[in-house]
């Protein structure tokens, strides 16, 4: 970065100790200093010049002297700020400011282009400072030239609509710069071709490829090693840190600073790529690209292609064990007599292409790659049966433990959950494969290493990382513990701008009909809302019902309110029809529960089905309940419970997103008032008014707002 360190060196920075104590909680505030990065952040700063919607905020000044102090002292900082600080600008500010190479990542694509597209060089530019910027995205964003022309060589596709979408393909391949698939705006991101022309980290052919010199990935990472300021999402930065551990070529550039936004993501990532997995899908790519490379490279050896046939059935078989979709611990396997069968039999097909890819792998790059996938499958197999530990990120080879603790007879039976190693066995069954997984029972250690490996400073924001302003759940389980912790409240007016309701009345959430009475509860505060309202469900099934009774109500009542459901088109299709439309009803599970804004008129209300408590036959939740439980702790109090708050604040947070915003949050489950908990969970929500009456709650949307105050920034 142009700008060195040295450009804060004269600056008086805030004892850390300090930095507990902010807006709502008992200590003052953070006292008036005047430095550098506080300058940008006052009604005379460049950002107040340039950015119309600016508005000067303590707490978003405040926050910005914790990121310049945690970056000056390469310290870890895990700060909450409510929606509405400004949490963006207050990281980016001294980021830029403060000199050294920073990575920021975020949770998702949309937040990544977000912040590169716009929010990125809005700040850069008011701050003129001389800096560079690079957007990375995982490899599959990425067509490869390989893979384009494997692709074409071999003419199977399924669909007319795949050859079409191929041709595109090749000819933006020839004339783009980044090769980003997004650039191909006629060809859907979700387009099944799209799989066989990028490249994945098992099938890249690395420096062996013929066409390395031309690698849109290999571009994209040169760019964001050459840059100050690199934009990744939390997927990728975590596969790094596995591929770095792997002895592969690193995926981002060493660096002084990360920045992690939507950090309260972060622990079920991180235990995604701590762990280990291997689907059967991977093994049907392996044999299809086993038998592409056979048929181009070594048309002499005939048992490779009918080895290739076997490992694809095998893998299908042991798919199709399993009638239905979902999760189960690997000791559940137990009830199903033909998996220990269809288990042993894929081990040994896996075994046979392995020994026949071994020797032809000298005959092309494509074999030579194909024989090192089925090496590194065999030993995830061998892992997953218990054979031997799941690799651990700290293995610098392979990645993969190589003691045997025993006999590879086993394959011929039921793994355990093998919880001896600090893993937990489970088995996913999606529509059309099967995920064989193991799960640390704790990423605390494993994270903690990876951050203290180098001197650079860490911080975790987000609007929902504390209980009641505590953080210790969100620090226990990050490994977390020497971190300081921050937290400022939001600026927003929730007592005048918003309303709890907590309808009376309803059933227990186990109960049946449970679905029909929530949205029986809905309908008058929908009516009084006038539309303009989020549904949010725990579960796709409750969802589901409550769009079948809606559809059949808004009929009976004649409500003309547009009705939009989750998967009835991509989630941003849905949010800009919703906007458009200013009075429509969505109904939306998981994936509308956070990073959604809706500002304005357009939304109103927001209903929650239930607390979101995770389910307990969860096989990885149950195991880490068990895990806590044997040492003799509160496993709902201190897991279950900080989970579910944080998981809740997310879904509460769609309801203001403005300071000119108004709103009713309606929560059905009645065990926010019956159960002692209940209490801690609406005392970590903003400070709303409260009540439990139905003509209160309808009487809110009939109340004429405040003076309306200009919108807030980023």
């Amino acid at each position: 970065m142009a700008m060195s360190n040295s450009a804060l060196s004269s600056i008086s920075q805030p004892d850390l100790s300090v930095l507990r104590y902010h807006h709502g909680c008992s200590m003052p505030p953070l006292p008036i200093v005047s430095t550098e990065v506080a300058r940008f952040f006052s009604e005379q700063s460049p950002l107040a010049t340039e950015v119309s919607s600016f508005r000067p905020r303590e707490q978003q000044r405040e926050m910005a002297l914790a990121v310049a102090d945690a970056i000056k002292n390469n310290a870890i900082l895990v700060a909450e700020a409510g929606t509405g600080t400004g949490k963006t600008f207050a990281y980016l500010v001294p980021a830029l400011l403060c000199g050294g190479k920073v990575i920021i990542s975020t949770g998702t694509k949309n937040l990544q282009d977000q912040l590169f597209q716009k929010d990125l060089p809005m700040v850069r530019d008011a701050l003129k400072a001389p800096v560079s910027i690079a957007l990375l995205k995982g490899r599959a964003n990425y067509v490869c030239h390989y893979h384009l022309e494997r692709a074409a060589q071999d003419g199977r596709f399924a669909t007319r609509e795949d050859i079409k979408h191929l041709g595109k393909i090749k000819r933006y391949a020839k004339t783009s710069n980044t090769g980003d698939k997004s650039g191909v705006a006629d060809v859907p991101e979700n387009a099944p071709i799209w799989l066989q022309v990028t490249s994945t980290r098992d099938n890249c052919l690395g420096q062996e490829c013929p066409n390395h010199k031309e690698c849109f990935v290999l571009h994209a990472r040169t760019e964001a090693m050459k840059a100050d300021i690199v934009v990744v999402n939390h997927h990728l930065f975590f596969a790094d840190v596995m591929l770095k551990d792997d002895g592969v070529a690193e995926l981002l550039p060493a660096c002084n600073t990360v920045i992690f936004d939507e950090a309260h993501q972060l622990p079920e990532t991180a235990s995604l790529f701590f762990g280990d997995n291997l689907s059967t899908s991977q093994l049907l790519d392996l044999a299809q690209d086993s038998r592409i490379e056979a048929l181009t490279s070594a048309k002499d050896f005939a048992p490779l292609p009918k080895a290739c046939d076997e490992l694809d059935k095998a893998a299908r078989d042991l798919r199709l064990v399993f009638k239905k979709e979902g999760r189960m611990p690997a000791v559940a396997t137990e009830g199903f007599k033909d998996f220990a069968p269809a288990l042993k039999n894929l081990n040994e097909k896996l075994a046979q292409i392995s020994g026949m890819l071994e020797s032809q792998a000298g005959r092309s790059e494509g074999l030579e790659n194909c024989w090192q996938r089925a090496q590194t499958y065999t030993l995830q197999l061998k892992n997953w049966i218990g054979i031997s530990p799941p690799p651990q990120p700290s293995d610098k080879t392979t990645g993969h433990s190589t003691k045997s603790s025993k006999n590879d007879d086993q394959v011929a039976g039921h793994p355990s959950n093998g919880e001896g190693d600090g893993f937990v066995r489970w088995l996913e069954v999606y529509h059309h494969s099967l995920q064989l997984n193991a799960t640390p029972l704790s990423i605390a250690d494993i994270f903690e290493k990876q951050i203290g490996s180098t001197a650079r400073a860490w911080i975790f924001t987000s609007a929902t990382l504390a209980v009641k302003q505590d953080f210790s759940h969100y620090q226990s389980e990050m490994g977390l513990l020497k971190a300081t912790t921050a937290c400022w409240d939001s600026p927003f007016d929730y007592e005048k701008q918003a309303l709890l309701y907590v309808p009376s009345g309803l059933p227990e959430p186990n109960s049946e009909g449970y679905t029909e009475a929530v949205v029986q509860a809905a309908l008058p505060m929908i009516e009084a809302s006038r539309g303009r309202a989020f549904l949010l469900f725990t579960s796709l099934r409750a969802m589901q019902r409550a769009h079948e009774i809606l559809l059949a109500e808004f009929d009976r009542r004649g409500l003309n309110y547009p009705l939009l459901l989750q998967g009835e088109g991509s989630r941003n299709e849905l949010l800009t029809r919703f906007r458009e439309h200013g009075n429509a009803v969505l109904l939306g599970s998981q994936s509308f529960w956070e990073g959604v804004d809706v500002r304005g008129d357009a939304l109103s209300l927001v209903i929650i089905d239930k607390l979101p408590f995770a389910p307990p036959d969860d096989p990885v939740l149950a195991a880490r309940i068990a895990q806590i439980a044997k040492q003799g702790r509160n496993a709902f109090m201190e897991y279950q419970l900080p989970r579910t708050i944080i998981t809740l604040k997310q879904g509460a947070g769609r309801l203001i997103r403005d300071v000119t915003d108004r709103g009713v949050l309606m929560i059905c489950d009645p065990r926010l008032i019956t159960k002692q908990y209940g209490k801690r969970i609406w005392q970590s929500l903003p400070p709303m008014k409260r009540t439990r009456v139905e003509t209160e709650a309808v009487a809110f949307f009939n109340e004429i707002p405040a003076e309306p105050i200009p919108p807030t920034d980023t």
